[in-house]
Order: C-alpha cells, then sequence, then structure tokens
C-alpha cells in the first residue's frame, strides 16, 4: 500500500513539475524554471551514463587482440602513467566509446561528448584520432595509410601522432596491466564537473536553473 502511495505520489510530482506548452514559442518563465532544473539533475548523472555505456565495451574483440573496454582502458593507462593531465587521460579513455553507434563515425562521436570538458587541442585530438591510427593499418585494407597528410601544418598535428603512436596504436597488449575503470572513474566526474566549452555553460550554472 505503501509503494503504490510512492509511486502516486512521483507520478504526481512529475506532472506537476513538467512545462505547460505545447510549442515551444509558448513557453513562459515558469516553464523554463523547471526545465532548468530538471536540467541540471539529469547533466549532473552525465559521468554515471558514460560509465554505464562505457561497459557495453567490455567483452567486444571485434577480432582484436584485447576487447574495446580494455584498449580504452589500456590507453588511458599509458597515458596517466605518462605524466598527461586529467583532460588528457579522460579523453584517451573515452576515445572509442563512439565504437557501439558510430561504427562509421565514432571518433567524432567521442570528440562530442567530451568537446564541452576539454581544450581544443584534446577536442582535435580525440576527433582525428581515427585518421592518425590509419597510418599504422589502412594499407592492409586497401586505404591511404597517408591520409592523416592532409592534416600536415596543422597547430595539433604533432600531438594527434603522438597520441597514437604512444598510446592508441600502442595498447593491444593482453598481458598489459590496466588500471580498472573504478580507477578512472574519479579524474572523470572531475573533468566533466563542469562545462568549459558549451553553449550551455551559463544554463549549467546552479543560479540560473
Amino acid at each position: 500500500m505503501d509503494a503504490e502511495k510512492d509511486i502516486a505520489a512521483e507520478t504526481a510530482h512529475a506532472a506537476m513539475e513538467r512545462a505547460k506548452f505545447r510549442e515551444m514559442k509558448e513557453g513562459t518563465q515558469e516553464d523554463w524554471a523547471k526545465i532548468g532544473a530538471e536540467y541540471m539533475a539529469f547533466a549532473k548523472d552525465l559521468p554515471d551514463r558514460i560509465l554505464t555505456h562505457l561497459k557495453l565495451l567490455e567483452g567486444d574483440f571485434g577480432g582484436f587482440p584485447v576487447c574495446r573496454l580494455e584498449h580504452s582502458l589500456q590507453t588511458a593507462t599509458r597515458a596517466h602513467r605518462d605524466g598527461r593531465g586529467e583532460q588528457y587521460v579522460v579523453m584517451a579513455l573515452l576515445h572509442d566509446i563512439g565504437d557501439t553507434l558510430g561504427t562509421y563515425n565514432h571518433p567524432e562521436v567521442a570528440a562530442s561528448i567530451i568537446k564541452p570538458f576539454v581544450s581544443d587541442e584534446i577536442h582535435w585530438i580525440c576527433q582525428n584520432h581515427g585518421a592518425f591510427q590509419g597510418y599504422y593499418y589502412f594499407h592492409f585494407l586497401g586505404m591511404d595509410k597517408d591520409i592523416r597528410e592532409r592534416f600536415r601544418g596543422h597547430e595539433h598535428f604533432d600531438a594527434c601522432a603522438e597520441f597514437c603512436e604512444k598510446y592508441d596504436q600502442a595498447a593491444f597488449d593482453p598481458d598489459y596491466e590496466s588500471e580498472s575503470l573504478e580507477f578512472f572513474e574519479p579524474m572523470l566526474r572531475r573533468v566533466m564537473a563542469r562545462p568549459i566549452n558549451s553553449m550551455y555553460v551559463k544554463a549549467a550554472e546552479p543560479e540560473a536553473a
């Protein structure tokens, strides 16, 4: 009986907290205050949703020597042990998170997720690592291994090439002892605690809700 009351109360609360408009142009300050409050709560849980999605990569080998989650952990671990900053390490952890839904453009998917929280250089590395990683294997698939040369002269070319050489292409070792996903969780939460590069930065401020 109490459980039914709780469900009814939650349902009533949800209905009360919803905006009343049928079209956005009908929205009021009150409507958007409600939406803003819900937005803040939803945004706060972003790290949890990312961690859940990362776990989908576990056991997914795709023919590689290690599963996609291990590759992600190994890439991040190598970057961390090499003294990279937290933004960089989080990028390394998430660089292939787009594999599940962005089969043909996974670098762009990952880059879009991290863009609000990292520097332009780190975002660029993530967004373009696919072309740079191809240097190591595209020729085996009848593709141009030097496709990264189209970016030659860009200010972040060397940084992206270094990411792939030192961390990404090197992270397929079944015997490497990577840190666990739990090890990186606090780092992920710190990096994503507040956006630094988004049109919604103001909306993410508590006083804007």
